[in-house]
């Protein structure tokens, strides 16, 4: 008997390892993506790396776990869906950014955007890590519809947080750099808006920073890969490209760019595939008189800005891009 509690103990453990449900709300959430495994899998190509922390400057007020929205009715029940806000401690009205963790749509959560957020804010920005809908919880589009509702929060909570509501922008890292370029290439599409709360409020953003996340599924750099029913991208759209076109067209912001689009940044890695796109909305940007920067950091690690010696450099970036746009 003690040895098949010990097992059954043991089988829970792994199962919620992978899988993850929350205990408040009992939502599936596969954990499987975190910082300690992006560590593991590319220490042995890059010896030197370290991660990076969860660091509070001494100039930043931190606010931990504020719901800025609930879902009353999902398959799992009552849903709360929460962010951490970091704020400069100096009086004054701020630029606000919006950032959106990656884990392929279904994997990760809010706290991997947490380092990044803690340097910008030292820097004299309000930084909201936000937390989404993964896809064992919810298929394309509800992520979409928590951003916007994040971003509507945001400007409702202006002033209490030391907000300047027209300055308010978005930045994701891969999969979360693939929405952020959606939801800021569908300012004021009224179909992209959803009714995930806060509305009265706009959710328009001035600015767009896309951190290795693709802008096309169609484009040949990421049609062509092979992939199983089970691939991210195929379980978050609810099908295959040859199922759902519909809505892998849907999905690719740059189908959503035009001439009155905002100013777009792109830190790439040296994967091609996670820039899918990219070049073709360049052209378009640049067609249109729109600003906007490309950077890379020429080596084959796709979450470079987890890990010493790239977050900072990342931050750089992030900063003087944000400074030219709401402080030319």
């Amino acid at each position: 008997m003690r040895t098949f509690t010990k097992l059954y103990s043991f089988i829970i453990i792994i199962f919620a390892g992978v899988y993850g449900f929350a205990q408040q709300n009992s939502f599936p959430k596969d954990t499987s993506y975190q910082v300690a495994s992006e560590y593991k899998k590319y220490l042995k190509y890059f010896p030197y790396i370290t991660p990076a922390t969860d660091s509070l400057p001494a100039n930043v007020n931190a606010y931990r776990n504020i719901v800025y929205t609930t879902l009353e009715n999902t398959p799992f029940g009552k849903r709360d869906l929460l962010a951490d806000v970091f704020s400069p401690k100096k009086t004054g009205k701020y630029p606000a950014l919006i950032m959106v963790h990656g884990g392929g749509w279904r994997s990760g959560d809010k706290s991997l955007q947490v380092p990044m957020a803690q340097k910008l804010a030292s820097r004299g920005f309000v930084t909201v890590c936000v937390e989404y809908q993964l896809s064992l919880e919810a298929k394309y589009p509800a992520a979409v519809f928590n951003i916007k509702s994040a971003i509507r929060w945001l400007r409702a909570n202006a002033e209490k947080y030391n907000i300047n509501p027209d300055q308010i922008a978005i930045s994701g890292c891969s999969a979360g750099g693939q929405l952020a370029m959606l939801v800021g290439l569908t300012n004021n599409i009224p179909k992209k808006e959803g009714n995930h709360g806060n509305l009265g409020y706009s959710s328009e953003v001035q600015a767009i920073i896309d951190i290795d996340g693709v802008v096309d599924f169609m484009a040949p750099t990421s049609l062509n890969l092979n992939r199983e029913p089970d691939s991210p991208d195929v379980e978050w759209l609810g099908g295959s490209f040859y199922d759902r076109p519909d809505l892998w067209k849907d999905a690719s912001s740059i189908f959503w760019a035009n001439e009155n689009s905002c100013p777009i940044m792109f830190i790439n890695s040296g994967f091609p595939r996670f820039h899918a796109g990219q070049d073709e909305l360049v052209g378009m940007l640049d067609h249109w008189g729109i600003y906007n920067e490309v950077h890379k950091f020429d080596y084959n690690i796709h979450t470079f800005w987890l890990f010493n010696p790239w977050v900072n450099q990342t931050v750089n970036y992030m900063d003087n891009f944000l400074t030219k746009v709401f402080h030319p």
